[in-house]
C-alpha cells in the first residue's frame, strides 16, 4: 500500500481528509507520523501559492506524494480579510477562539446584509517528480454575531449557511464534508486522482472503482 502524506498538523483538517479518503488504497500519514519535517513558511499571496509551496517542498523532502491545503475565511466587509492569514489572524500563535473573537470585534455593528463571507479551500497533490493536481472549493455564508455550535474547528462556529439555518459547527462530519469548501475540494481531488497517472507510480483509484 502506497503512502500518501497529508501536509498538516491541524487535527481538524486531518479528521476531515481521512474521512473523505478512507476508501482510497493508501496509508494516510500526517506530519506527526514523520520526524524532522521542515517548517514551510506560508508566505504566499494566495491560497494556491501556499498550498503549492507546502505540497512540493514536503513531497521532495519525504519522497512521498503529498497533499497540502490552504484555506481560510474571506469576509466582504473586511476587504477580504483574514484570507491567507486566517489561521494566525490574531497573532502567530493565536488560538481558534482568539481568531474568532477578533473577527467578531471587527464585525461589531455590521448589519446582516453586509456580513457575507466565503470559505475557500485550495488543495494541491504533488508528486516528488514535480507533477501536481490542483482543486478548489468554495461555500458562501454569513458571519454570525456570536459563536454557535461546538463541532468543527477554526471559524466554523461563526459561519452560517443561510439555506440550512446552521453554522458549520452544528453540522455532522458527514454533512460538513458533503457541502463545505474543503469537502468540495476533496471530492474534486478524488475525481481527478481516479483519472490521473503520475510519472513513476500507478494511477490513484479508489477501491470501489478498481
Amino acid at each position: 500500500m502506497r503512502d500518501l502524506l497529508i501536509a498538516t498538523t491541524n487535527p481538524g483538517k486531518l479528521v476531515e481528509i481521512r474521512e473523505a479518503f478512507k476508501d482510497l488504497p493508501f496509508r494516510l500519514l500526517s506530519l506527526q507520523d514523520l520526524s524532522g519535517a521542515p517548517a514551510v513558511v506560508e508566505d504566499g499571496a494566495t491560497f494556491l501559492d501556499n498550498a503549492r509551496k507546502k505540497a512540493h517542498e514536503l513531497a521532495r523532502w519525504s519522497g512521498k506524494p503529498t497533499l497540502a491545503d490552504d484555506s481560510g475565511l474571506v469576509v466582504d466587509a473586511l476587504g477580504g480579510r483574514p484570507g491567507v492569514h486566517s489561521a494566525r489572524y490574531a497573532g502567530e500563535k493565536a488560538t481558534d477562539e482568539e481568531n474568532r473573537l477578533k473577527i467578531l470585534m471587527e464585525m461589531e455593528g455590521v448589519p446582516d446584509e453586509r456580513r457575507k463571507a466565503t470559505f475557500v479551500c485550495v488543495l494541491v497533490l504533488a508528486d516528488p517528480s514535480g507533477e501536481e493536481i490542483v482543486t478548489e472549493g468554495r461555500v458562501e455564508g454569513r458571519i454570525t454575531t456570536r459563536p454557535k455550535g461546538n463541532g468543527g474547528f477554526g471559524y466554523d462556529p461563526l459561519f452560517l449557511i443561510p439555506s440550512l439555518g446552521k453554522t458549520t459547527a452544528k453540522l455532522s462530519l458527514y454533512d460538513k464534508n458533503r457541502i463545505s469548501h474543503r469537502g468540495q475540494a476533496l471530492d474534486a481531488m478524488r475525481e481527478k486522482m481516479n483519472g490521473h497517472s503520475f510519472k513513476g507510480w500507478i494511477a490513484l483509484k479508489s477501491k470501489t472503482n478498481s
